[in-house]
C-alpha cells in the first residue's frame, strides 16, 4: 500500500491510496476457493461446482466485496501511519480500473485543535433560593388546582366555568374557515379564545344563544380574518362549575402518601422541591459555564461533524413532532434552522473533550452511584430504579457521561468568579 496525504484546508484533507492489483486479485481468489468448497448450484453437488462456474456466478459480488473491505482496511492503515484524527466519514472516490494497482482518495475533515482559553475573567451567577413554607404552599395550590374536577350547574356561566357550545363565524355574511364549532368545551377566563368573544359568554345559560359582532386584532394569527369584523351566533349548552379538592387526606393519598398525612405530603413537597431547585440551579450555572467556555475557546468546528449533529437534531424533532400527529411538517423542516444549535452543541463537546483529556478528568464510582440515587429518589421505588441502572453498562455509562461533565463544570468554576445571587421561587421555576 502506498499512501500520500495532500492538505486543502485548515481541517480538510485528501488521502490518496494505490493497492497493488496482485493482492486485490490474490484475495478474490482466496475467497472464490473457499465459496466453491460451500457453493450450491443446481446441477452440482454441494463442494464440487468447478471454479470456472463459481468465478462465473459470484466473481463480480466477490470483486465488488473486496475492494470495499480494502478501502476501509487501508484507508484504517493510512490514517494511523499518517496519525490523523478523522472527523466524521471519509468521501471516498475510487479511480478507474487499472492494471497496476486499485486506486482510491479520500476527503475528509481533522479534529481541530482546541485552545480552552482562560474564564477567569467570566462572571458565574449562581442562584440562591431556600424552600419555606410559602413555596410549599404555592405547589400544594397548584397539585389542587391540576385535580379540579367539573360540575354541570343551571346557573349562568362566570369566569372559571367551562361552558359547552355551538357557534358559527360571517364575514359579510359569508362563513370562513375555522370560524365554527359544536359541541367545543372552554374554560371561562383562560385565554384561549378572544377576550372579546370570551366577554359575551360570561351570564349566558345552558340553553341560550346569543348574536354578537367582533373584530379580530390585526395581528391575529388567521391572516385571513385578521383586521375583520365578524358575526357570530353562539348557542350554549350546558355550564360546569370547578370543584377544586380539599386540602385533606384523600388528597395527601392521591399524591402517594398512603396514610393519608398531611404532615407527610408537605414534607415530601418540600424534598421534591428543594431537588427540582437543586438540579435548576445546577443547570443555570452550567449554561453559564458553558457559555464562557465557547465564548473564550478557539477552534474551528468541522463541518462534518456538524452536519451529523444537525441530522441527530432533525431525527429527534421528526420524532416528537410524528408523536404529536404532525408528521407532515417533520418532511418539511429546512437544515439551516438547525445549525446554530448544532454547532453549539459540536463546539461544546469539542472543547470538554480537550478539557477531559489534558486534566485527566474522570467519573469516581462513588460520585456515579450518588447521582445515580439521587435519580432515583423521585420515584415510587428508588431502590428498584438504582437496581435497573446498575443492570445495563449502557445505563451506567450515560451516568458517567453526566458525572464528567459535571465535574468540568466545577474545575472550570474553580476558575471563574463566582456571585451568589438570591433568586425568587418564581424567577427560577418559571411555570413549573
Amino acid at each position: 500500500m502506498q499512501a500520500s496525504l495532500e492538505t486543502l484546508g485548515t481541517l480538510e484533507r485528501r488521502l490518496k491510496v494505490a493497492v497493488p492489483m496482485d493482492q486485490i486479485n490474490t484475495e478474490v481468489e482466496n475467497r472464490l476457493k473457499r465459496l466453491q468448497r460451500t457453493a450450491k448450484l443446481h446441477g452440482f453437488r454441494p463442494g464440487k461446482v468447478p471454479m470456472k462456474v463459481v468465478a462465473q456466478q459470484y466473481g463480480m459480488q466477490v470483486r465488488q466485496e473486496v475492494l470495499g473491505d480494502t478501502v476501509e482496511r487501508t484507508f484504517g492503515e493510512a490514517v494511523r501511519e499518517k496519525n490523523l484524527r478523522v472527523a466524521g466519514m471519509p468521501r471516498i472516490e475510487a479511480q478507474p480500473a487499472a492494471t497496476e494497482a486499485f486506486e482510491f482518495t479520500a476527503t475528509f475533515e481533522v479534529f481541530p485543535d482546541v485552545a480552552v482559553g482562560d474564564i477567569g475573567q467570566a462572571t458565574i451567577e449562581r442562584p440562591q433560593l431556600a424552600i419555606g413554607d410559602a413555596e410549599v404552599d404555592r405547589t400544594v395550590e397548584v397539585l389542587r388546582k391540576q385535580r379540579t374536577r367539573y360540575e354541570p350547574v343551571t346557573r349562568a356561566a362566570a369566569s372559571g366555568d367551562v361552558v359547552v357550545i355551538d357557534y358559527e363565524g360571517a364575514i359579510d355574511g359569508v362563513a370562513f374557515e375555522g370560524g365554527a364549532a359544536k359541541g367545543q368545551g372552554v374554560v371561562l377566563g383562560e385565554g384561549r379564545l378572544l377576550a372579546d368573544f370570551e366577554a359575551n359568554l360570561v351570564g349566558m345559560s345552558a340553553g341560550e344563544s346569543r348574536i354578537f359582532d367582533l373584530v379580530f386584532p390585526e395581528d391575529y394569527h388567521g391572516k385571513e380574518v385578521a383586521g375583520k369584523k365578524a358575526s357570530f351566533t353562539v348557542t350554549l349548552n350546558a355550564v360546569q362549575q370547578p370543584i377544586v379538592p380539599e386540602v385533606d387526606a384523600a388528597l395527601a393519598r392521591e399524591l402517594g402518601v398512603e396514610d393519608g398525612d398531611i404532615g407527610k405530603m408537605r414534607e415530601d413537597i418540600r424534598a421534591n422541591l428543594e431537588r427540582e431547585v437543586k438540579r435548576r440551579v445546577q443547570q443555570r450555572v452550567k449554561d453559564q459555564v458553558l457559555k464562557a467556555l465557547i465564548d473564550n475557546a478557539t477552534l474551528e468546528v468541522p463541518k462534518a461533524l456538524i452536519e451529523q449533529e444537525i441530522d441527530r437534531l432533525m431525527e429527534g424533532m421528526g420524532e416528537s413532532l410524528k408523536a404529536r400527529g404532525m408528521a407532515e411538517q417533520a418532511t418539511t423542516m429546512p437544515r439551516d434552522v438547525f445549525e446554530p444549535e448544532a454547532r453549539r452543541r459540536v463546539t461544546i463537546g469539542l472543547v470538554l473533550a480537550e478539557i477531559v483529556k489534558t486534566e485527566k478528568i474522570k467519573a469516581e464510582p462513588e460520585q456515579v452511584k450518588a447521582v445515580i440515587e439521587e435519580y432515583a429518589q423521585s420515584y415510587e421505588h428508588p431502590d428498584e430504579v438504582v437496581r435497573w441502572y446498575f443492570q445495563s453498562p449502557d445505563r451506567v455509562r450515560e451516568i458517567e457521561s453526566v458525572v464528567i461533565e459535571n465535574n468540568v463544570v466545577e474545575w472550570l468554576l474553580a476558575k471563574a468568579s463566582v456571585v451568589d445571587k438570591p433568586t425568587a421561587f418564581e424567577d427560577l421555576m418559571g411555570n413549573a
